[in-house]
């Protein structure tokens, strides 16, 4: 656990092709992003704890978070362990009696629960490693002057590397955390299913867009 990488959810958003949501995780010290594909109902439910909207009934992971308690089972953290064959896995760490257990689980519904309950949200290092995004730095302004002057300009490598991660997010609405559906700001209905399988879909990242060709 010690090797582990902490972050945090810093956006739910949405894919502009297809009906998929993305969930963008945070590491907590340094630039890093990695990027989850996760199902709309998944997103909501993550969306609905980040805001604190009040439900009539427990959903899902509600009821879930409710069974731990009633087991006296303490919900210490999630983590995402493993990527293999372009899909996520996830687990529940909880306490109970005394000694650790760990549930097995699809990302989104550890990240889902990880919000209810408070509780941290870890990285193995090899996903990261294999699935995060490091944004390029901002040029200073004077900088990008003194290099259309006269300097060096941007290396082709570096070029493709930021047109890609632009690429990435232009495929996704920039709206504020929440606005997952343009046209629904509220919570879907309750005790209503989904399409069939939807639900069941496993995570995966998001598809790296293809490159840009290069100029001759």
């Amino acid at each position: 656990m010690s090797d582990m990488i902490e972050v945090v959810i810093d956006s739910v958003r949405v894919h502009l092709m297809t009906p998929q949501r993305v969930v963008v995780l945070k590491q907590v010290d340094t630039e890093r992003y990695l990027p989850i594909w996760v199902g709309p109902y998944e997103a909501e439910a993550i969306t609905v704890a980040l805001q604190e909207v009040e439900m009539v009934r427990p959903l899902t992971h509600d009821l879930l978070k409710n069974v731990f308690g009633a087991f006296s089972a303490k919900i210490l953290r999630v983590e995402i362990v493993k990527l293999q064959e372009d899909i996520f896995y996830g687990a529940i760490i909880a306490r109970v009696d005394g000694h650790e257990v760990l549930v097995d689980s699809r990302p989104s519904d550890a990240i889902a629960i990880a919000v209810r309950a408070h509780v941290p949200i870890l990285v193995h290092p090899k996903v990261m490693e294999a699935a995060g995004i490091v944004p390029e730095k901002d040029v200073p302004e004077g900088s990008a002057a003194s290099a259309r002057a006269g300097g060096e300009p941007q290396s082709e490598e570096n070029s493709e590397r930021l047109s890609v991660f632009e690429d990435f997010l232009g495929r996704l609405d920039l709206d504020r955390l929440g606005k997952d559906n343009p046209d629904e700001d509220k919570p879907a209905p309750l005790d209503k299913p989904g399409p069939p399988g939807e639900s069941d879909k496993p995570d995966k990242p998001p598809k790296p867009p293809r490159p840009r060709p290069k100029k001759q």
